[in-house]
């Protein structure tokens, strides 16, 4: 009796160790608590969700609303629409995330989970730092799920080195940070590009914090 006592504590233990938290909202829909940036002139709260930029008005620079905590190991969903006229300006946004303000500017530096034509959707690219694409997203894989300047469902996860994204529940991509130097953990931000008159609108943010990684 004690014996199987025992075993059924080691598996209670066990399971607390490895269940994952519960997912939890970042954004209440009616407010900015927790997050900072431009609230007076580029991001604005319509309808339940956050909405940088405008479809007439050219945004000037890249503009963030960024998490005001860090976050490490993660798996964030939300739900995304980027509106504007693609063929005629650049129309890009994305999330940031592990990533830091840069001081004295708006700017973002970190990667950034990417969003836009021509073939940005989903890729990897890091901000302000190395400049360049990290990862490619699969396009083809995408464009047959995407649904332009319309609601769509994005997943990020960031675990130990790795980070994946999803479109519509299709892999875009599946990257491993090979330099050990690059900083995993930081704030998580929503872009606005600028360049162009575009319009991005984000909402039912909600992310679930997973264990630490080693290395």
């Amino acid at each position: 009796m004690r014996y199987r006592l025992f075993l059924t504590l080691l598996s209670c233990i066990a399971a607390i160790g490895t269940a994952r938290a519960a997912s939890t909202t970042i954004f209440d829909g009616k407010s900015f608590a927790g997050w900072d940036g431009d609230t007076n002139t580029i991001w604005h709260i319509t309808e339940g969700c956050f909405v940088g930029g405008s479809t007439t008005t050219k945004v000037k620079q890249n503009e963030f609303l960024a998490t005001t905590r860090n976050y490490t190991n993660f798996i964030i969903k939300l739900q995304f629409k980027l509106l504007g006229e693609s063929k005629k300006n650049f129309v890009n946004s994305g999330v940031q995330i592990r990533s830091q303000r840069r001081a004295g500017d708006s700017e973002m530096v970190g990667y950034q989970c990417d969003l836009g034509d021509p073939t940005w959707w989903g890729s990897v690219y890091d901000e302000s730092r190395r400049n360049k694409l990290m990862a490619q997203s699969d396009m083809k894989a995408v464009d047959s799920v995407l649904k332009r300047s319309e609601w769509n469902d994005y997943q990020i996860q960031a675990e130990g080195r790795r980070i994946r994204t999803w479109i519509n529940g299709v892999l875009a991509v599946d990257y491993t940070e090979a330099d050990e130097k690059i900083i995993q953990w930081g704030r998580i931000g929503l872009q606005i590009h600028g360049g162009g008159p575009a319009e991005v609108w984000f909402k039912d943010i909600n992310i679930e914090e997973l264990p630490a990684t080693k290395g």
